[in-house]
């Protein structure tokens, strides 16, 4: 693929690789957790979280990157505490992970949240009842039982932070080998006359990141609900 592409080209996938990886590593624990949170638990406010976690979907991606840019640019209230660690993310590529993260959590929520409403609550009791504490009967019954949604969930979240543009060009423009990542790349070479050969081939390698995703989540999903079945 490094002779195939160009090594702008090449810079693009692999940090939009990194970036989704990384988006995806760090928002699925809390993903499981609201989404159980939200399938199980009964607390005030709950209506109000549940449209907080999906407002990305709603919102246009530059809203949510401007509200990005606001809180954690170099004169927002998080932007200065993290430049005063030494941990800034507006303009790098934390901060592109950041909002890819953000857009593509509603839709790890709704397919893990969708799983664990399936798990038959009355295993979850009878665990109980033989003495598992709460933790343990999550992490022993309903997490195993949800792991199909959760995979879901999980290369649902990768797809999106993969073809994440709006809000991230937003947060953290498009800097070529910084923060540009494959869907800006597309963007900037289809505003250059005779760029077109470039950008269909960064289409070609989104398509195959993409389909080489939805494979592998079948092939797992797949081995996942016999080894459930041979249980």
């Amino acid at each position: 693929m490094t002779g195939w592409l160009g090594p702008q080209e090449w810079q693009a996938v692999a940090l939009s690789l990194k970036v989704a990886f990384w988006a995806t590593v760090f928002s699925l624990p809390l993903a499981i957790l609201v989404s159980h949170a939200l399938a199980r638990w009964d607390f005030p406010g709950k209506q109000a979280v549940n449209g907080l976690v999906h407002l990305p979907l709603i919102l246009p991606p530059v809203v949510t990157g401007y509200l990005l840019l606001l809180m954690f640019g170099a004169n927002g209230p998080g932007g200065r505490v993290l430049e005063t660690l030494g941990m800034g993310i507006a303009f790098r590529w934390t901060g592109a992970a950041l909002a890819a993260a953000i857009m593509g959590f509603p839709l790890m929520v709704r397919a893990i949240r969708l799983s664990i409403e399936a798990v038959d609550q009355r295993l979850e009791q009878a665990a109980a009842t033989l003495g598992a504490s709460r933790l343990s009967v999550f992490a022993t019954v309903t997490l195993p039982l949800a792991l199909p949604g959760i995979l879901t969930g999980t290369i649902l979240g990768f797809a999106k932070a993969m073809g994440e543009f709006g809000a991230t060009i937003t947060f953290v423009s498009n800097i070529p080998g910084q923060t540009q990542t494959l869907p800006s790349a597309i963007y900037s070479f289809l505003q250059v006359p005779g760029g077109e050969t470039e950008a269909m081939r960064l289409v070609i390698v989104s398509i195959f990141v993409a389909m080489a995703a939805l494979i592998l989540s079948e092939v797992f999903a797949r081995r996942i609900a016999n080894r459930m079945a041979g249980a």
